[in-house]
């Protein structure tokens, strides 16, 4: 935009300024949450491609918990399910069901022999103040590991999208249950661990090694269109009354756990099970399906986020910057609508990216730079339109004030051509020519000369002329204006001080204050000019007993094209020009203009210059 009219530096420190304002809110909570809500629209666009999982869920639902009488008999059903299952021979039983309490006897010997009947059993630990409360010492014998089923849901809107995969109490440490089952079902022997992953036989797990453990994004499946898991699920209830539907865990997964709607506690939402939350044994399963489809989302760095948008920042600034007009628009919303794609973009390619702070910070910097093309455009247009209107008033003013040198000139050429006259009357009136002919050279220069110092394109005179000589000059000039009015202008004597600056600007300026003051002023009244040295201070009045002004039209005498309403009653002819331009001469001559005046009572307009530095102060009617 220098190339434009903008200061590069009050452009370039809007955009770091909004830049700033963008990073601040990357980091802030809404951030974190707007970034989530981020998260769970695109798990909804770009849902996965179907397959076939490879876990199916063993649920102790509603029905089921009736059918057994009750949580007290909860093992012995168990039991009952994992003798049929036994003969099918699934691959991993992963259990979601705590067996820290005693319970009773019977009971915990039937599930054990259940266990060993069935095999490659694993089961739950929880995470208790100061440790693990993990399963009987008797069911522990019977199973190949144990796996934490801890669940890791948001701090802000309590969504569960990440998976712990470890979790250590003291020196003890356990892998995720669903990473657990992974490793057993899969043959994994080792784990390879490294500060940004995990690789269990060759496939590598982006979970990066924090404070908190090793999180990872949980792939959720979308649920089929009738609305339930996509992951099968087979009751406890039908299973034993139907041992045949034991089939459908034949080489599979099978993870054992609560999902009836009283077991609240162990429910949580995810981004596809926010109004009626999800049970905690399908999380397990959907994280058992992300490891087993490889479908991972590594979470890119807020830092990388940020990074793009300052990227894209930078390109919506140097587009406005050196382009305009449509394409400069049509790049920053094109601009703007890549700080939204991107995500979806590293989305498709396993990367969750975040949302807000590209697009915060982009969005704010090419709005900025936008909004400062678009204001520059109005200025410059208005700057356009307030010079089109400048000149418009040049020439009214030009045709306001040569009318009358215009017409002095005319006039007389016209009674030399008609009339014969004697020597001495052509020769008065060649004089009148001549001098009305150099007052309107005169008139156009000190028109020039002041269009020039509004502009800033020509320096003002310091010449040094006399005080007397310029009200002496302009008295001359304006007395038989005066007499057709029989108006008496009375001036008392000027103190001889040797004024600096322009002359010709500084007599054309007091010529118009007279002029208006017997203009304005009804036939035989007064006109009267005083002057002072007050200190280093000239004052140079002007009073006449004519129409006068009020408050309001004080205020903008000095307008151009202001004339007052009773200044267009007198009938006198007029562009209200003239006093901006007494204005504007007597301010670049450092001075000021003071205005007295009663509607009726006439007017005194008074320069105030100070002398003592060389400089001119003039005051106008």
């Amino acid at each position: 935009m220098a190339g434009k009219g903008i200061p590069a530096a009050t452009y370039s420190l809007a955009l770091a300024a909004v830049a700033g304002l963008g990073l601040m809110a990357s980091i802030s909570p809404l951030a974190h949450r707007i970034d989530n809500y981020a998260a769970d629209f695109l798990f909804a666009i770009h849902k996965p491609p179907a397959w076939q999982p490879e876990s199916i869920i063993l649920a102790m639902d509603d029905a089921t918990f009736e059918h057994m009488g009750g949580v007290s008999f909860i093992r012995r059903e168990i039991a009952q399910g994992l003798q049929i299952l036994a003969a099918v021979k699934p691959k991993v039983v992963a259990i979601d069901v705590l067996l820290a309490d005693k319970g009773d006897d019977g009971q915990n010997r039937e599930l054990a022999a259940a266990f060993r009947a069935c095999g490659n059993i694993i089961l739950p630990a929880q995470l208790m103040k100061p440790g693990w409360e993990e399963p009987l010492p008797m069911f522990v014998q019977t199973a190949i590991t144990i796996g934490h089923v801890e669940a890791e849901p948001d701090y802000w809107d309590g969504v569960t999208r990440h998976a712990p995969l470890e979790k250590a109490a003291g020196k003890v440490r356990h892998w995720a249950l669903a990473m657990e089952a992974y490793m057993m079902a899969h043959g994994v022997k080792q784990v390879i661990e490294s500060p940004t992953d995990l690789e269990l036989d060759g496939m590598v797990i982006p979970a990066k090694q924090s404070d908190g453990g090793r999180s990872l994004r949980i792939r959720f499946i979308p649920p089929n269109e009738e609305g339930s898991s996509a992951i099968p699920q087979l009751t406890l209830k039908d299973l034993i009354e139907n041992p045949t539907k034991a089939e459908l865990a034949r080489g599979k997964v099978v993870f054992v756990g609560a999902t009836a709607q009283s077991a609240m506690r162990d429910r949580y939402m995810t981004p596809f099970a926010k109004a009626i939350p999800m049970p905690g044994v399908e999380i397990h399963a959907h994280l058992y399906e992300t490891l087993a489809s490889r479908r991972f989302l590594a979470d890119a760095s807020l830092s990388l986020g940020l990074l793009l948008g300052l990227v894209l920042a930078a390109a919506g600034g140097a587009t406005f910057f050196f382009l305009s007009g449509v394409p400069a628009y049509l790049t920053g919303a094109a601009l703007m609508i890549a700080a939204i794609a991107i995500p979806h973009l590293f989305f498709m390619n396993g990367v969750m990216f975040p949302y807000f702070a590209p697009v915060a910070i982009t969005w704010l910097c090419v709005s900025t730079a936008a909004s400062f093309a678009y204001f520059l455009t109005r200025r410059q247009l208005f700057a356009s339109e307030s010079e089109t209107r400048r000149y418009q008033q040049a020439i009214h003013f030009v045709a306001h004030e040569m009318r009358s040198p215009l017409s002095a000139i005319q006039g007389s050429s016209e009674l030399m051509t008609r009339y014969n006259m004697n020597d001495d009357k052509r020769k008065q009136m060649a004089q009148m020519i001549n001098a009305e002919s150099k007052r309107l050279a005169k008139m156009i220069q000190t028109f020039l000369d002041v269009e020039r110092l509004t502009d800033g394109q020509m320096q003002l005179k310091r010449e040094p002329f006399a005080l007397v000589d310029l009200m002496e000059a302009c008295l001359d000039r304006v007395t038989p204006l005066a007499e057709r009015k029989q108006i008496v202008i009375t001036a008392d004597q000027a103190p001889s001080v040797i004024l600096e600056g322009d002359r010709e600007l500084m007599e054309y300026a007091f010529y118009n204050l007279l002029n208006n003051a017997i203009k304005y002023s009804p036939a035989e009244t007064r006109v009267t000019v005083k002057t002072s040295l007050e200190g280093p201070v000239l004052r140079l009045s002007v009073n006449d007993e004519g129409i006068g002004m009020d408050e309001k039209e004080l205020k903008q005498i000095f307008q151009k094209f202001y004339r007052t309403k009773r200044a267009e009653a007198t009938g006198e002819a007029g562009t209200g020009i003239g006093l901006s331009i007494v204005k504007q001469i007597v301010t670049h001559h450092g001075g000021e203009m003071e205005v007295v005046s009663q509607p009726g009572r006439g007017s005194c307009f008074t320069i105030v210059l100070p002398v003592g530095g060389g400089q001119v102060c003039h005051a106008s009617s």
